[in-house]
């Protein structure tokens, strides 16, 4: 039976032909029947696949072959279902794009890189120097979610806190309108995901003076592997594709909310009206639930 495997993965290096790099890993992923989406920029590439495991680690072999790509973040991860000829189930297709970001903070200008990666990013915590630096320096230390808000209704760190973004776009303007600079004299630790909105995120904090900014190196996903729901994470973590979200042990706490009918849910899910693309915590019961704008009898 095929055995289906994600990465998740990013690499923040100066890239001077990003089209060639576009082309080469479509017709990769193509040719090895992988699913998922990748952005390219000048700055690097981030991106998701899944399908069967010698596939998914034939792809590995030639993406790390790539100077630049070596060293890349890559995390793996249990995927739903492969079919006979190898493509997963959690990918409707395949898209290979190139954009003037690869994550999309909206300042493009901003960030800098080098063959090291993000120049002025934050402090790396490794999941064990973080719990070091809270049992160091206990209340003191500030938790700053890099995700959509939504993102953290169905998981998030204990006593974090979570921006009201609807996009990643929306942070530059919530740092730039003052509304975090009580933080600047504190330690902020920020995470996200996988670890790359972070890389971002940290040198915006401190070029905005925010004075000692951490990230949490590898992301929720990292933790995650290392100290499951017994740490300082509580819930699940949202994904984008098709599993939606995934739990790190047996014993997850379910925090979301359904707004349909405000049982305890970690499913989310868009809005059923073809127009929009709201997405909410919903339950399975309440999945045809529609956002405030297109709201129904549910």
């Amino acid at each position: 039976m095929p055995t289906p495997k994600i990465v998740l993965f990013y690499a923040f290096a100066p890239l001077p032909d990003p089209e060639a790099i576009r082309l080469w890993q479509r017709d990769l992923c193509e040719a090895l029947h992988l699913r998922g989406r990748i952005l390219i920029s000048a700055h690097g590439i981030n991106g998701t696949l899944g399908g069967d495991l010698p596939a998914v680690k034939r792809w590995l072999r030639s993406f790390r072959s790539y100077p630049a790509f070596r060293d890349a973040d890559v995390k793996w991860s249990e995927g739903t279902a492969v079919d006979a000829d190898g493509f997963s189930a959690d990918f409707p297709k395949l898209s290979v794009k190139v954009r003037d970001e690869i994550v999309s903070f909206g300042a493009p200008g901003e960030l800098r890189v080098d063959e090291h990666g993000v120049v002025g990013g934050g402090t790396r915590l490794s999941p064990a120097e973080l719990h070091a630096l809270v049992a160091e320096r206990g209340d003191e230390v500030v938790l700053f979610d890099g995700r959509n808000a939504l993102e953290a209704e169905i998981g998030r760190f204990r006593g974090a806190i979570v921006p009201d973004a609807e996009t990643t776009r929306d942070f530059v303007g919530l740092l730039d309108s003052g509304a975090y600079d009580d933080l600047k004299g504190r330690p902020v630790v920020t995470y996200c995901t996988g670890g790359i909105r972070c890389e971002v995120l940290s040198g915006l904090m401190r070029s905005r003076g925010f004075g000692e900014v951490y990230q949490l190196d590898g992301g929720i996903a990292r933790y995650g592997e290392e100290y499951g729901d017994d740490g300082l994470w509580e819930g699940s973590l949202y994904v984008f594709d098709g599993r939606g979200s995934v739990a790190f042990s047996d014993h997850a706490a379910v925090i979301g909310v359904c707004a349909g009918c405000g049982t305890a849910t970690s499913r989310t899910a868009n809005c059923p009206d073809p127009s929009c693309r709201h997405q909410d915590v919903v339950c399975a019961e309440c999945y045809a639930v529609r956002c405030p704008e297109h709201a129904v009898a549910v």
